[in-house]
């Protein structure tokens, strides 16, 4: 009872306080942002920086500390967010027990047989690993590209580069991911359609990839093919945990998601971590560990580390969905009366640097900038203003220090985002300028230029 009295108190005088001091919505997540951004450059344990950003978030949109409290306990209690805590959680076992078992060097000392181009070998595994929408999976592909990128003198920061950058070279197309299916389905356009006008960007990405690690590349030998059937079996059979992953977390995705089956909406998730116990159980099988080491990768403070930092992360993003900051920020561009183009590009980029996460971006700004496009008339260039929002925000997802795949990689490297930043300024500000002329070129078609 006392309680419930001072936290009226409490949100009646932050009331009074909103009402003398206002601040517009987009000041206030700005100095959010920077806060966290500080907290990373002084080297504070990211867990900590990521509920930090939470409390000054919550308290910058006037929540009282007893209502962030429960925002944040709602928000680790959710399915989406235990799911994505025991995905997370297996994927780094996983890597730990290819790693610790030798079978990690078996694969990587047999795949370079098997591709005699150094770039394709280095790329290779984080693109594999990429065409499956797996939460964290940077963080998978990161132990295969530093044993084949130490042996070619790159440094962390060029590793965790590669890492990064080719593990989402498919996500502006790719059917499998949530943020393309949710596009589709607002815009109301036919995903083929789309995928094959997206489809550019993942050669531009590559292209763009290749172009920094050009001269190194060049000066590299290349590795002997495969002579043997049996160099070629043999490396199948160690990658095969892998395939199971992939594979295996596909079709139980499809089948859990289904409405004949289970029909749940972590259906998804699920498929992905009964696929990762499978895998994990024939590596420990057939490599024999023991029961002791499997129990010390589960209990090492690395481990822990990392399920405490995105905990932390899911935190943040609860209190921003709660505040409903995304939606002021949305209604005072609106009402100064923003050009279609520039809201359509500044949006989706803000909420995807801000959260990191493509469904984010998405589900907040395209329902706003759809309903725009529809009262102005502009329906033609529905596809064209799409891309456009989709391409831009996805520029804000790679750039967002609260990427999961970006921390991870970074941490894997132990490299820091000040190194890792101008590879990525460089490269998605290319990506930007390329999709900016798209967008006039797509217009010619597909509507009338004249209106804007």
């Amino acid at each position: 009872m006392f309680a419930r009295i001072l936290n009226k108190k409490i949100d009646h005088s932050m009331q009074n306080l909103m009402s003398s001091v206002y601040l517009p919505a987009f000041p206030r997540l700005l100095i959010v942002f920077l806060i966290i951004i500080i907290a990373i450059r002084k080297h504070l344990q990211l867990g900590h920086v990521f509920l930090l950003g939470a409390c000054c978030l919550g308290s910058f949109f006037f929540l009282s500390p007893w209502a962030i409290l429960k925002i944040a306990l709602a928000s680790l209690i959710k399915p989406s967010t235990v799911a994505l805590l025991f995905i997370v959680s297996f994927i780094l076992i996983f890597s730990q027990s290819l790693e610790q078992s030798g079978q990690m060097k078996r694969l990587l000392d047999q795949f370079q047989g098997v591709v005699k181009y150094p770039f394709l070998n280095l790329i290779l595994f984080p693109a594999i690993i990429g065409l499956l929408p797996m939460p964290g999976g940077a963080f998978f592909s990161a132990p295969m590209v530093y044993n084949l990128g130490v042996k070619r003198n790159f440094t962390s920061t060029e590793l965790s580069y590669i890492n990064y950058w080719f593990r989402h070279i498919w996500e502006y197309w790719w059917p499998l991911y949530p943020g393309i299916l949710l596009t589709i389905t607002i815009g109301g356009i036919n995903l083929w359609r789309y995928a094959f006008h997206l489809l550019p960007f993942t050669l531009l990405a590559i292209i763009i990839g290749y172009g920094f690690l050009y001269k190194k590349l060049n000066t590299q030998h290349l590795s002997e093919p495969v002579n043997s059937k049996d160099t070629f079996k043999d490396f199948m059979i160690s990658i095969l945990p892998i395939l199971m992953v992939i594979v295996l977390g596909l079709g139980f995705g499809l089948l859990f998601s289904s409405e004949k089956f289970l029909n749940h909406s972590i259906g998804n998730e699920l498929g992905l971590i009964l696929s990762l116990i499978i895998g994990l159980s024939w590596i420990w099988i057939a490599n024999r560990i023991q029961v002791t080491e499997i129990v010390s990768m589960f209990i090492s403070r690395h481990h822990y580390t990392m399920i405490y930092m995105i905990a932390a992360v899911f935190i943040f993003k609860g209190i921003l969905e709660q505040t409903h900051a995304i939606d002021q920020i949305n209604k005072e561009l609106i009402q100064f009366h923003i050009p279609l183009m520039f809201i359509t590009i500044l949006l989706p980029f803000m909420v995807g640097m801000m959260t990191g996460i493509t469904v984010a971006f998405v589900g907040t700004t395209f329902p706003i900038i759809v309903g725009m496009i529809h009262s102005l008339g502009q329906d033609p260039l529905i596809l064209s203003y799409l891309m456009l929002g989709s391409v831009s925000g996805f520029m804000g997802v790679l750039l967002s220090p609260l990427h999961l795949c970006l921390v991870m990689s970074n941490e894997y490297f132990k490299t820091t985002l000040g190194k890792i930043y101008p590879y990525l300024w460089i490269s998605c500000g290319i990506i930007f300028v390329v999709c900016t002329t798209y967008f006039y070129v797509l217009r010619l078609f597909l509507g009338d230029l004249s209106r804007f």
